[in-house]
């Protein structure tokens, strides 16, 4: 992790292309929703790779695939009694066929995979960051997230403006979707302009799959 990288800005139009896929577990199989486009009580759908095609509030597709809500951060689905949300860039986790549970994010305009999380049950946005060792965060996150990491390990990292402080800490729960990793190594660097980094740490507790602009994590212990 060599320098920080800043956070990408998401804009909501009346009319928007996402990027964003959501797999969704039916049965022992995976229906693949992509939300392509959204507009007032509408939503432009692909389903399993389809033509794309708009639902309106209340309408069930063949699939099972029911349209809740729209607004304009995203939309709400009902998957086989489940209710999904759906905001642009977000990714939503399904269980495979081994039962593993999984998560599929997407890339955004700059190639940065972004994805919502919390830590310590707190929300956040990681970055995926295969660069990094551990889970990287500002000290301003880490009081946000009521981490006393001051009681971690200091140390010396390097960054674009030079060396800065930095603590060692452990972070009890680190959840993606339904991947939940427990035990967590992650470095606060005090007083960065950075985004929450999704380092090695928790990314080696899962199997990486990269295809185009989606990447899969699935959990492996």
């Amino acid at each position: 992790m060599d320098r920080c990288r800043p956070r990408s800005l998401f804009r909501f139009e009346a009319y928007c292309i996402a990027a964003a896929a959501l797999g969704f577990a039916t049965g022992s199989s995976a229906t693949e929703v992509t939300v392509v486009g959204l507009s007032p009580n509408k939503a432009v759908v692909q389903i399993d790779g389809g033509a794309p095609r708009t639902l309106s509030i209340g309408q069930k597709t063949a699939e099972g695939v029911v349209l809740v809500s729209v607004d304009k951060g995203g939309a709400v689905f009902d998957i086989a009694g489940k209710r999904r949300a759906l905001k642009l860039g977000q990714q939503h986790a399904t269980s495979n066929a081994s039962g593993a549970a999984s998560v599929t994010v997407s890339a955004d305009s700059r190639g940065h995979f972004l994805v919502d999380g919390q830590i310590n049950g707190g929300s956040v946005r990681f970055i995926v960051d295969t660069g990094a060792t551990v889970i990287a965060m500002s000290s301003a996150d880490a009081q946000r997230l009521r981490i006393n990491y001051r009681s971690g390990e200091m140390s010396q990292m390097s960054t674009a403006n030079g060396l800065a402080p930095a603590w060692r800490v452990k972070l009890d729960t680190v959840r993606v979707g339904e991947i939940s990793v427990n035990g967590v190594e992650a470095v606060v660097m005090e007083n960065q302009s950075m985004p929450v980094l999704l380092g090695m740490s928790f990314l080696n507790r899962t199997n990486i799959r990269r295809e185009g602009q989606l990447m899969t994590l699935t959990k492996r212990y």
